[in-house]
């Protein structure tokens, strides 16, 4: 069968770098086709009539024509802009987060609908609810899941037998908790509260409303991100770049 020269997908545009002195080449992650990247030629211009609709953080409806290395954008619709997004400085931080997680954590042109779905309920909330770190904390946690990551809270990783409600560890090289005895002798574990070894299961099995209903200290907030940093940091072999941003942020909140 051959293999259509011009198709149409949803994207959401989650990455673009400088190609020549006006194109860009654009990280699209998509429904059907996964992450792909294609050709944006001329949205560098002022009058391009693509740039709008191709933006970071965009959901567009787009049409691309098959091209011997990359694909082209020919033609593209903006569906939802997030403009609320865009137009608050720490909503920014987070979305981009999102996408170089999202980004990083994913092959090109490997079909994931669930995925796909994910995100872009993720960049939904994150438009409309005051507590962004709750939307990158549950993000992050789901999307473990979703690639086969998902932290193992109910027994200790090393002996499997089942937690205790005391201040337990939680280890990145084991992919979850450790009881007490065990994670006395890991080194690279850490403590991991009571609190919020039961926020992490609850948001693991509950959807986004139903997470939003539970209070969370700031203290707790704070232990809740570096356990999934540290866990995430571990996974890529990396820190994101984006992460330097939000900490600065936060700094100057403070």
């Amino acid at each position: 069968m051959t293999t259509p020269r011009v198709y149409q997908t949803e994207a959401i545009i989650i990455k673009r770098i400088k190609l020549g002195e006006a194109d860009r080449i654009l990280t699209l992650y998509t429904p059907e086709l996964g992450k792909l990247k294609a050709v944006a030629k001329g949205t560098r211009r002022p009058q391009s009539k693509l740039g709008g609709h191709v933006e970071l953080l965009t959901h567009s409806h787009l049409m691309l024509a098959r091209g011997r290395n990359l694909d082209i954008i020919t033609q593209a619709q903006t569906i939802n802009n997030f403009m609320s997004i865009k137009d608050d400085l720490e909503r920014t931080a987070r979305g981009l987060y999102i996408t170089e997680l999202v980004d990083s954590s994913t092959g090109e042109n490997i079909e994931d609908r669930r995925l796909f779905d994910l995100v872009l309920e993720a960049l939904h909330q994150l438009s409309q609810d005051d507590d962004c770190e709750l939307v990158l904390r549950y993000f992050e946690l789901h999307l473990l899941d979703h690639l086969g990551y998902r932290p193992q809270l109910q027994q200790c990783t090393e002996c499997n037998t089942p937690l205790k409600p005391e201040t337990n560890f939680f280890s990145p090289s084991r992919g979850g908790a450790l009881c007490h005895d065990c994670g006395f002798h890991e080194p690279l574990a850490r403590p991991i509260s009571l609190n919020a070894l039961k926020v992490l299961r609850l948001w693991q099995n509950c959807d986004y409303t139903a997470a939003r209903r539970v209070k969370i200290s700031p203290e707790l907030a704070t232990e809740l991100e570096q356990v999934l940093r540290e866990y995430i940091k571990y996974l890529l072999e990396r820190q994101l770049k984006s992460t330097a941003w939000l900490d600065e942020l936060k700094r100057g909140v403070r």
